[in-house]
């Protein structure tokens, strides 16, 4: 049963100028293993947070570092969850996560589905 869904659409170029105008954004949003990322790669990254957050119907008790898109061999994305964050998850009874990503054209898109 879906439980909860998020959808964010990130402006890749507004998002580069953040990132160099607050060079720690990364380490507040991102985890070690994603931060080396390229900003367009990381504005997608930022909106499947964003999406989840959504999906989870707010962020309390969630920590943007403790979420990381992580990939499998096929290139497909998922959510990697730690800490509080998965804890939050796991209360809310959610027992599956789908995420879907894009960037073209200037914007990054993220969607994300809830099921419990």
């Amino acid at each position: 049963m879906i439980v909860g869904i998020g959808v964010d659409l990130v402006d890749i170029p507004r998002f580069e100028r953040q990132l160099e105008r607050t060079p720690r954004l990364r380490e507040r949003l991102f985890s070690p293993a994603e931060r080396v990322l390229k900003p367009r790669s990381l504005a997608a990254r930022y909106a499947a947070k964003e999406a989840l957050i959504k999906a989870l119907g707010g962020s309390d008790g969630v920590h943007w570092t403790e979420i990381e898109v992580a990939s499998e061999a096929s290139g497909r994305p998922w959510l990697a969850l730690s800490g509080s964050t998965a804890a939050v998850v796991a209360e809310r009874g959610i027992t599956g996560l789908h995420l879907s990503m894009s960037h073209d054209a200037g914007f990054a898109v993220a969607y994300v589905v809830a099921e419990g």
